[in-house]
């Protein structure tokens, strides 16, 4: 593994140093997307391709948090592979002939103390970002449940998801997140844990 130290030798260009740093981006997703097959073989197909470390958290609430570890590039080959698997199963219920049309969404989970630098003075970071790529940006207001983290939605084609993602690290590199981060849960809020109990009372009566 590369070390910060070992980044700035001899040749070592900003491109290589920032190739060199170990990155952690948390996006939620539906976990069928992820799943492909019986066995996980898309998610085992991208972790041997893009050589990133890809987490998906347990539950059996829909949305999954999907973790992607590893060096920038292995973190943006991820993240690429993820987009056009999207952008291919959108194809797929189509009708054909709008197939790879259809824009791609992608949501990271970000700590709301970095949102901030994301946003930017009046917007002006976001709407650079936005402009720069061509892709939709959105920051959520509100926090996710029991968290102090935000959704952070992307959308475009995966060329231009691709481009976002790369500067929306390269800010959040540059600023760590501030104070205690509490990561979000999905399925953990208060209303979803009544209605699965419902769900659950719902399904015992009928049988």
């Amino acid at each position: 593994m590369a070390s910060p130290d070992g980044a700035s030798g001899v040749g070592g260009s900003p491109e290589e140093t920032e190739l060199s740093i170990t990155l952690t981006l948390r996006m939620l997703m539906h976990g069928k997307v992820m799943a492909g097959g019986s066995k996980g073989e898309t998610v085992k197909r991208i972790r041997e391709q893009s050589s990133a470390r890809i987490t998906i958290s347990e539950g059996s609430c829909p949305e999954r948090i999907t973790t992607i570890t590893g060096s920038t590039d292995a973190v943006f080959r991820a993240v690429s592979m993820i987009a056009f698997k999207l952008e291919e199963d959108l194809g797929a219920g189509g009708d054909g002939l709008s197939a790879g049309r259809a824009p791609v969404t992608l949501r990271l989970v970000i700590p709301a103390s970095q949102c901030g630098s994301l946003i930017g003075k009046a917007g002006a970071k976001i709407r650079e970002i936005r402009e720069s790529t061509g892709a939709q940006v959105q920051v959520a207001g509100d926090l996710l449940p029991n968290s102090t983290e935000r959704a952070v939605t992307v959308s475009g084609v995966p060329d231009t998801i691709i481009q976002c993602v790369r500067q929306i690290c390269a800010v959040i590199l540059e600023s760590p997140p501030k104070g205690a981060t509490i990561p979000y849960h999905p399925g953990l809020s208060l209303g979803t844990i009544l209605l699965s109990a419902n769900q659950v009372r719902g399904h015992s009566i009928s049988e």
